[in-house]
């Protein structure tokens, strides 16, 4: 699959294992910047043990708003054997969190998969969740089938021209509509066990400022195809940072605009969902990338 890469919608073809570069600069081996136990998740993810993020760098979005900009447009971390990276969710296990998360993993499926047999292997057993961008091809996700329980996929834009201008990237709602799909169609419907999500699906949205027809849409396609099969999370984290600058979003949110998305996300009526407050530090929400527990 590395051999020649079109393990995302940009299908560059490169050749990995020979050291060629696609879109997301990931080379042959895997790149982390995290491994830490996160209690900022959504309360079925984290719960009252924390979730084992691990954090991976690279990307094959170039969003100017990231907040994570040091580790997906920046490259900042540390490559690693499989077998490294199988440990580390191992290590993440024994802290007693309730999930693994990968953050931001499109672009090492292919090392993820062979660093879970590993870790399965010699005892993992938590569920494992797929933290992505939403822009995937279905048929990566596919190869993932039996490996992950949870998939929290971001759908970002229903306005595909807002992809274009803020991500570099097109046809994301095509993308994200059929991956999410194949997401539900691998895990089904929400399950829970002591308030703790066990498998399905949770889709986040973080509002943009200026666009919120845009999360309008987002919303109304998921109420119309998948209410009741997948968890809703409204995300208010939004503060400018990366290179928004000179953008029709380089400011936060507004109290009138959030209150306008939440209003119409009740009227819609969801049978699961969560809805973050704004607000003031919405900083507080990046993760200190130091390398930690990345040996």
């Amino acid at each position: 699959m590395l051999a020649k890469c079109e393990l995302c919608p940009h299908r560059c073809k490169v050749n990995r294992e020979n050291g060629e570069i696609g879109r997301c600069k990931a080379g042959a081996s895997v790149k982390l910047a995290l491994a830490s136990k996160h209690a900022f998740e959504e309360p079925c993810i984290s719960g009252k043990n924390g979730s084992g993020t691990v954090f991976f760098s690279n990307c094959n979005l170039g969003c100017v708003f990231c907040q994570n900009y040091k580790i997906s447009s920046g490259g900042f971390g540390k490559e690693i054997s499989i077998d490294a990276l199988a440990k580390i969710f191992l290590k993440e296990q024994s802290f007693g969190v309730h999930n693994i998360n990968l953050v931001s993993p499109t672009i090492y499926v292919p090392q993820i998969i062979e660093a879970l047999k590993i870790a399965k292997q010699s005892g993992l057993k938590i569920p494992i969740v797929y933290n992505s961008s939403g822009y995937e091809r279905k048929e990566t996700i596919k190869e993932l089938e039996g490996y992950v329980d949870i998939y929290l996929p971001d759908f970002k834009y229903m306005e595909d021209e807002l992809g274009e201008k803020y991500s570099n990237v097109r046809e994301y709602s095509k993308y994200a509509k059929e991956s999410i799909l194949e997401m539900i169609n691998q895990v089904g419907e929400p399950q829970f066990e002591d308030g703790i999500l066990q498998k399905g699906v949770v889709i986040r949205h973080l509002v943009l400022p200026n666009h919120i027809k845009n999360s309008m849409k987002v919303l109304e396609w998921i109420k119309k195809n998948l209410d009741g099969k997948v968890i809703v999370s409204l995300m208010a984290q939004y503060f400018p940072t990366g290179n928004v600058l000179g953008t029709d979003i380089n400011r936060k949110l507004t109290k009138r605009e959030y209150e306008k998305i939440t209003n119409y996300l009740y009227e819609l009526e969801f049978k699961y969902g969560y809805v973050q407050e704004l607000e003031n530090h919405e900083e507080q929400y990046v993760p200190d990338f130091n390398l930690d527990n990345i040996d």
